[in-house]
């Protein structure tokens, strides 16, 4: 069994605690690797690695750090294709949505190439008597960030590239359920020139999280997740006097009006429902129509859609909806599907006993 490890100051560091995670190829269902789960002091290790890099990082000229980001946007361009099939693997959407993911990852990337201009200060002359007034902008420090399973590029890559280069030094703390990506993108950072520790990368659970918090050196958390763990580690952050954006739990609702392209709206909730296997914070969780007649022609024209939607394997080119996760996450939408029929809703399309062929 391939066991994962952390990615400490430039290097893959084994785990020492003894406490591992089982890693799922999500189509198959059968374990590809477990990951270990770090200690309280493996986690002060990547910090205390960060502290360390932090000071000549942070006195590096903006271009300079912008270069590294120039280099490693061309990295993953470059591996692309690999990257987007450990996504697939381990996570369960389809390539091309993997591919997807990280191309909007990318793009903040390509947004913190222009660091230099970004962190430009302001100045007013004479703005009181005899007084000028003036900004600059300064990087923190070690800031962290704890993101979840659904969007193991996108979303810390929402985070990092822009963190990394205003000069801080970056944690990474990314969902045990598919970590594999990440570690692959503490390797390219370093392959794009980012000095050891700029980029630290920890598994691990509520233990990793909480040390995070915890620790003074730890000067900001960025989080993406739940609502209740959201507002967790809002109020846990904001007692230990760190600067905290927490955002969990996003829903989009979708009305439809009578009047709407009924083709158009067909295929938004295609999109929304199925794509990256439904698991994001866009699936449309709510569609409200306005009429009777809008619902029945809307569930008229999602029917023979739903039906027809080619699942299978991730890595299938003819797929369009790969699995679930895992065969808990399978287990809590299957139960939405009863509890749905139990308050008296109408099964149109029923998928709990699909079998891949």
């Amino acid at each position: 069994m391939q066991q994962l490890s952390h990615f400490i100051h430039g290097e893959h560091v084994n785990g020492t605690s003894g406490r591992f995670s089982p890693v799922y190829n999500a189509s198959t269902g059968k374990q590809i690797s477990e990951l270990p789960l770090a200690t309280a002091e493996e986690v002060r290790t990547s910090i205390e690695s960060s502290l360390k890099a932090f000071p000549e990082w942070a006195m590096t000229s903006p271009s300079n750090r912008a270069r590294v980001m120039f280099r490693f946007k061309e990295l993953l361009e470059k591996n692309m294709d690999e990257l987007s099939e450990t996504v697939s693997i381990e996570h369960g959407k389809v390539k091309t949505d993997a591919a997807g993911s990280i191309t909007r990852g990318l793009e903040v990337v390509e947004f913190a190439c222009g660091i230099p201009q970004l962190l430009k200060g302001e100045y007013s002359g004479n703005v009181a008597g005899g007084i000028d007034l003036y900004s600059i902008r300064q990087p923190l420090g070690v800031v962290a960030g704890i993101t979840p399973f659904n969007f193991p590029a996108m979303v810390p890559m929402w985070m990092f590239p822009v963190a990394i280069a205003c000069g801080n030094c970056f944690i990474l703390k990314p969902s045990e359920k598919d970590p594999s990506l990440a570690l692959r993108l503490g390797e390219l950072m370093m392959e794009a020139g980012a000095p050891p520790g700029i980029l630290n990368v920890v598994n691990g659970d509520k233990l990793a999280v909480d040390t995070l918090i915890e620790d003074v050196d730890v000067k900001a958390i960025s989080f993406v997740g739940s609502t209740p763990i959201a507002n967790y580690v809002y109020e846990r952050s904001a007692h230990f006097g760190k600067r905290v954006q927490a955002m969990g739990g996003a829903k989009n609702h979708l009305i439809v009006m009578p009047d709407a392209d009924m083709e158009q709206v067909t295929d938004a909730l295609i999109g929304a429902g199925y794509g990256s296997a439904g698991e994001r914070c866009m699936a449309v969780s709510v569609a409200v129509p306005v009429g009777q007649g809008t619902a029945d022609e809307l569930v008229a024209r999602l029917k023979p859609r739903v039906e027809a939607l080619k699942i299978g394997p991730s890595l299938d080119p003819d797929s369009e909806m790969g699995p679930l996760v895992s065969a808990e996450h399978l287990a809590k939408v299957r139960g939405y599907v009863d509890l749905g029929i139990g308050e008296g809703a109408d099964l149109v399309v029923d998928g709990r006993d699909f079998k891949a062929q």
